[in-house]
């Protein structure tokens, strides 16, 4: 079992216990804060003597000083039969009013130190402080794998609302919630009995009566070298016993004073368990320093987010997972398939071959590619890798690369199939990475690598026929791709342009499925999204869906997208020849890489043509007036000015902060994107100095344009692209 199932179901099973300890943990460090508020300490360097003095002048009945965690003295006594507590003024001795034990319900306490249980709770609540310790292990493990390690712990985070919350909660709090369980362990065994703090007995010391009367507590030598911050209890000696003893108790032991003498009888230093169950004392609960306690409240309250976030992930997950049917066990299957996939795609030929694979006698066992293995049973294995961004592994794969790199070839063949796009230069590069890997390792193939060019189930058909010669048995992929459940959008305007290169392009504004009369603009059956996620459209006869960056997002009310026509392209000739009224099937697809966090930093948005669209969502929603500067570049202002109005407006608004355009086509329009950052070399200098973000979109000759460009431009700065792209501060979204 892995880290990421040992978190995931620890999390499940536990987590509604743990959850109740930290929310009572949360309670309970109330406590510390209100003993801080209640009464002042005691000066650090106070002679125990003289606070002794201090207090037998204002209560001289006193039979016991206790200093509080939080440094406050308290002073017991009796009036008549009635015991007493007094907090008292350590500077003057003055009584400044009753000392109560902690006004939190006794039952909070016990809930979470016992569960309400008893004995039993007590050993239930000790497995629970264990569990959390594995989480909080495991919760690490995972952290450093999805960030990249420990450089790169700090950087931002990507994904779903609920998996940011579980990500950064944890990078603030983890090793506080680890550290709190490891105090309860600490603290847990003594509670239990299986660790004794003090199996030492009391010397038997008594007062030597001399026929003299007490020496005054504050002529006591040991206790004129005693400061009072080191003090935790000092009890007096009976007034009805003359060989009873002063006892002073400290953080460094206990000792017993003669009565008469003031001398020291005995002293026995504290045991190195007790001295390490008072340090888990004080970071387990905050006493002795009431910030802390304010840490460790936050930090419990924390676990309540951690268990609903982790759920909530646990259930998208779940929806979200590919369901391969007749997955025969792991130790029983003669074929294995490894998927790595960033849309869910790639599962469904892994399904349409393990299926294939099936009707002809085998076994089959599909799993993730990050669980790559062979098997005694296995003879055949294959890997279908599709390549994410530029020449990346999907999320869920981005570290299988190193792992197989580290496993021992064996006689089994591994036969690679790539996905990807031909209108990208890093075409399957993954596939084609870890190809060259299992070739170095020693791993055989039974076909060499093929790649399939846009979900073509054609191509994925004849490398069946390939397959099936190599095989030597009959074998037929007959694929029809998966596509996730989609919405019906019904368009409610259009802005048509011709462009310089005469081809049509639109500006489409789709309202929410199932909208009436009337009713308010909203996303049923459509899932949220944000300026720079994509909208897959599938157009009508045919199973592969065509992806456009969204220029508006969940809270405008509208979906909006930039559509130019595509020689032979059919998708964009369905949405071109739409009109009011009528409708597409749609789904949204995260891209979290590009998207735009809130933020009071410049921002830097470089965009050609059609590109310009998230870069109009992200504009459009800043109603921070953070400062957006865009640079925009086209051929034809009177043609191809894409948002033209609107831009103006969010101008005047303070949406936008700056726009410069360039305009390739027209006398005087400036040229290309890339001479406006030239132009405006030292401002965008200023503004990369500044901390900017900058995300650039359009064709991908446009975004080399432009990366080479501000290389030349940061090259003053000491700084780069590539400087900017590894503190994630510069994206593209290229096509």
């Amino acid at each position: 079992m892995g880290w990421k199932a040992i978190h995931r179901w620890l999390g499940l099973t536990v987590g509604t216990l743990a959850t109740v300890l930290g929310i009572t943990g949360a309670i309970l460090a109330i406590d510390p804060v209100q003993q801080a508020w209640e009464a002042p300490a005691a000066p650090r360097d106070l002679p125990v003597a003289t606070l002794v003095e201090r207090v037998m002048r204002t209560v001289p009945d006193a039979q016991e000083i206790r200093r509080l965690p939080s440094g406050a003295i308290v002073v017991f006594s009796f009036a008549g039969d009635q015991p007493q507590a007094s907090y008292m003024d350590p500077a003057d001795g003055r009584v400044l009013g009753a000392w109560h034990a902690s006004a939190l319900p006794r039952w909070v306490k016990n809930l979470h130190r016992s569960l309400l249980l008893g004995d039993a709770g007590r050993w239930g609540a000790a497995g629970v402080a264990l569990t959390m310790g594995l989480l909080c292990v495991s919760a690490l493990v995972l952290l450093l794998r999805r960030m990249g390690g420990w450089r790169r712990l700090a950087a931002r985070v990507r994904g779903s609302l609920a998996q940011r919350i579980h990500v950064v909660a944890g990078r603030v709090v983890l090793a506080v919630l680890c550290l709190t369980s490891l105090t309860a362990l600490t603290m847990s065994a003594s509670t239990l009995g299986l660790v004794a703090l003090d199996p030492r007995i009391e010397p038997e010391v008594l007062s030597v009566a001399t026929g003299k009367p007490d020496l005054p507590g504050a002529q006591f030598a040991p206790l004129q070298s005693l400061a009072v911050q080191d003090l935790r209890k000092l009890t007096f000696p009976g007034s009805t016993d003359p060989e009873d003893t002063w006892k002073v108790a400290t953080a460094q032991g206990q000792g017993w004073i003669d009565r008469y003498s003031g001398q020291m009888l005995a002293w026995q230093d504290a045991t190195l368990a007790q001295r390490v169950y008072d340090l888990a004392v004080v970071l387990h609960t905050g006493e002795a320093a009431w910030p802390w306690a304010v840490v460790l409240g936050l930090a419990g309250a924390s676990v309540l987010l951690f268990w609903l976030s982790g759920v909530v992930i646990w259930w998208q997950a779940r929806r979200q997972a590919p369901r391969i049917t007749g997955n025969s066990p792991l130790a029983q299957a003669d074929a294995l398939i490894f998927v790595a996939s960033e849309g869910g795609s790639t599962w469904g030929f892994a399904q349409t071959l393990q299926d294939a694979l099936i009707q002809g006698g085998h076994r089959v066992h599909t799993s993730a590619l990050e669980n790559f293995q062979t098997t005694a049973a296995a003879r055949q294995v294959f890997v279908l890798a599709a390549t994410y961004g530029e020449g990346q592994a999907p999320a869920h794969a981005n570290n299988a690369l190193e792992r197989i790199a580290k496993l021992n070839a064996s006689a089994v063949p591994v036969t690679v199939l790539g996905f990807g796009d031909r209108q990208f230069p890093a075409f399957c590069a993954y596939a084609k990475a870890l190809d060259q890997t299992l070739r170095a390792q020693g791993w055989p193939e039974l076909l060499p690598l093929e790649c399939i060019h846009q979900q073509s189930g054609q191509q994925f058909a004849r490398w069946g026929v390939a397959l099936a010669q190599a095989l030597g048995e009959p074998l037929v992929l007959e694929h029809v791709p998966r596509v996730p459940p989609t919405a019906t959008l019904t368009l409610m305007a259009r802005q048509d342009y011709c462009s310089a290169t005469g081809q049509a392009t639109a500006i489409l504004r789709f309202a929410w499925p199932a909208q009436g009369p009337g009713e308010p603009l909203r996303g049923r059956g459509l899932a949220r999204f944000a300026a720079g996620d994509l909208v897959g459209i599938v157009p009508p006869g045919s199973a592969v869906p065509r992806y456009y960056s969204l220029a508006s997002g969940w809270e405008d009310g509208f979906l909006e997208i930039c559509v130019r026509q595509m020689p032979g392209g059919l998708c964009s000739t369905h949405l071109l020849g739409l009109q009011k009224g009528g409708s597409v099937a749609a789904f949204i697809r995260p891209n979290p890489g590009f998207a735009l966090s809130r933020t009071r930093r410049p921002v830097l948005l470089i965009g050609a043509g059609t590109g310009v669209a998230p870069l109009a969502g992200f504009i459009r929603r800043n109603d921070r007036h953070s400062p957006m500067h865009l640079y925009f570049g086209g051929r034809d202002p009177a043609r191809d000015f894409y948002f033209g109005p609107d831009i103006q407006r969010w101008l005047g608004e303070g949406r936008l902060a700056t726009l410069q355009t360039a305009f390739s086509r027209v006398p005087d329009g400036g040229g290309y994107v890339q001479d406006a950052l030239r132009r405006d070399a030292e401002r965008v200098r200023g503004l990369v100095a500044q901390g900017a973000i900058v995300r650039v979109c359009g064709s991908r000759a446009m975004a080399q344009g432009v990366a080479e460009t501000l290389d030349e431009v940061l090259a003053p700065l000491q700084s780069s692209v590539s400087t900017l792209k590894a503190k994630e501060r510069y994206a593209e979204d290229v096509f």
